[in-house]
């Protein structure tokens, strides 16, 4: 049974850095994409980013792109967030999940429900 446990949300001041951790368990971790999305309550959840199983792609969303940095251990089995520049738009509760394969397009990679598992989330609140 896949098991995703992220760690590392807090509250930040607006123009803080944050790290996201996510620990993996379960599966064969560099066969699978990961990403990040975040929900913020009353809304969809949406894509932040994600990255290949080896580790050698990653897609970002607009909103995130030049701050966020996506990156993946397979050796210790764990997906990083890190976050630069925080804006207070960036609330939410950050989740990290498991693509169905070891590749996303650039359309999939944005798609939640293209994600089999998923961790319980961790939240991230910046204030101004």
């Amino acid at each position: 049974q896949v098991q995703l446990v992220e760690s590392g949300g807090g509250l930040v001041q607006a123009g803080d850095s944050l790290r996201l951790s996510c620990a993996a368990s379960g599966h064969t971790f560099g066969n699978y994409a990961m990403g990040w999305f975040r929900q913020v309550p009353g809304k969809e959840r949406e894509f932040v980013a994600a990255i290949s199983g080896p580790g050698d792609m990653s897609s970002y969303a607009d909103s995130v792109k030049g701050r966020f940095t996506i990156s993946r251990d397979n050796v210790k089995n764990t997906v990083s967030l890190e976050m630069n520049s925080l804006k207070p738009e960036d609330t939410a509760v950050y989740y990290c999940a498991q693509y169905k394969s070891v590749y996303c397009s650039a359309i999939t990679c944005f798609q939640a429900n293209r994600y089999d598992n998923w961790g319980q989330g961790t939240q991230v609140t910046v204030s101004s």
